[in-house]
């Protein structure tokens, strides 16, 4: 109940009960984008404000059933930041195609949510209608087709088509950005062998080539050379083992 997935859930319901009565509520929270600069507040605003019961149970029952787990995979920081930054990819895609459409919901950011699924669970099954089993990946294969044919005008006229293709654009580039981070940080760091010291250093030197098979006397030229030119501190622990193995006799 803590979860940002719940406290999203919230606020869009809040937002439409506020707007439900009300349509001047409505007309301030909903995006124009070719007016973005005279109303900034509506790139965040028109997340939350829906049109209709249908509009705004659809898009929340979405939010309710990806949101949780994409959660869990996340954390609640990073998955608030992909929430926005479909929303806000949305918008943007909504001022390049569809400039003076008003634009409301949470659509832009629920696909974002659906992509960021099939990207951690590609092959997990969605049960459309509660009956056929579709790979999520595939799911988001079918929504982008279905996004693209209705944005070129084949489809539903009041569906912000380009707002839904650029939620999909905006979780893409925020999970690439997540990956890297995350890599980043969790990478193990490479343990760097000590350099070897000075005493050992004089043992290797003393082997003497002359006292060596051909196929080893290559090879003990190749790791002299590496040490002239990279220092022993860049020796393998094949090459070490290599060197201490011949010198072991040594005094």
């Amino acid at each position: 109940m803590n979860s940002w997935t719940f406290r999203l859930i919230l606020i869009n319901v809040i937002c439409f009960a506020l707007s439900m009565n009300s349509e001047g509520v409505l007309n301030a929270m909903a995006l124009v984008p070719a007016y973005i600069m005279a109303r900034p507040w509506t790139i965040i605003t028109y997340m939350f404000a829906h049109a209709n019961v249908t509009h705004i149970l659809f898009n929340m029952l979405g939010l309710y059933f990806f949101g949780p787990r994409v959660e869990q995979e996340m954390g609640g920081g990073k998955f608030l930041g992909l929430y926005f930054a479909a929303g806000f990819m949305g918008a943007g895609f909504s001022f390049l195609f569809t400039p003076y459409t008003p634009v409301v919901g949470a659509s832009g950011a629920i696909f974002g949510i659906f992509l960021a699924f099939a990207y951690f669970w590609p092959r997990e099954r969605i049960y459309i209608w509660g009956i056929i089993p579709v790979e999520a990946r595939i799911m988001v294969v079918m929504m982008t087709v279905l996004t693209l044919f209705g944005g070129c005008g084949i489809g539903e006229s009041d569906v912000a088509h380009f707002t839904h293709l650029g939620g999909f654009v905006g979780a893409y580039a925020y999970l690439k950005l997540y990956d890297r981070r995350s890599s980043r940080r969790l990478a193990p760091a490479v343990p760097q062998p000590a350099s070897p010291s000075r005493a050992l250093l004089d043992r290797w030197n003393k082997i003497d080539p002359e006292k060596l098979h051909e196929v080893n006397r290559g090879e003990l030229d190749r790791i002299r050379e590496k040490i002239r030119t990279q220092g022993a501190g860049s020796l393998t622990e094949q090459e070490r083992a290599f060197l201490d193995r011949f010198s072991e006799n040594l005094s």
